[in-house]
């Protein structure tokens, strides 16, 4: 079981890693590797929202899974731009900046990011559960 638990988590993990570091190439044409680990750690964030708010509709789940992927670059943007001055990005010229590190247009932008990742999550949760009901049926004592 614990093994099942960390395999879950280093493929949601991998996943978002890859997934996002792809998009933010193909947006900007570069990236950095601690945003690989933010992407990461964002779509095990992202995974637990849709499995604990699981009765939300997607828009719902969306704004919240913004909320915390805002809240997640804002510590990562402290960390790594503001401590460490690595400058990994810079919101200082979006309007409504909060420290240069967040801002609502990426917040927005995360809002939209999630409504596809939130999508994907249903139907693989879909495909999931008849599997799930039957191990239970197949391991339940007679």
């Amino acid at each position: 079981m614990a093994g099942d638990l960390k395999m879950k988590y280093s493929f949601q993990f991998s996943l978002g890693a890859v997934g996002y570091s792809f998009i933010e190439i193909l947006v900007r044409g570069y990236t950095h590797w601690s945003m690989a680990v933010l992407g990461g750690l964002c779509l095990m964030l992202l995974c637990g929202i849709s499995r604990r708010f699981c009765s939300w509709n997607i828009g719902a789940q969306a704004l919240l899974g913004a909320a915390v992927i805002t809240a997640a670059e804002l510590c990562a943007g402290i960390l790594l731009n503001h401590i460490l001055g690595w400058n990994v990005w810079d919101y200082y010229a979006y309007p409504f900046n909060l420290w240069g590190q967040i801002c609502p247009l990426f917040s927005f932008f995360w809002f939209l990011l999630c409504v596809p990742v939130f999508f994907a999550l249903r139907q693989v949760q879909k495909c999931l559960s008849p599997a799930v009901s039957d191990q239970h049926k197949t391991s339940a004592p007679s």
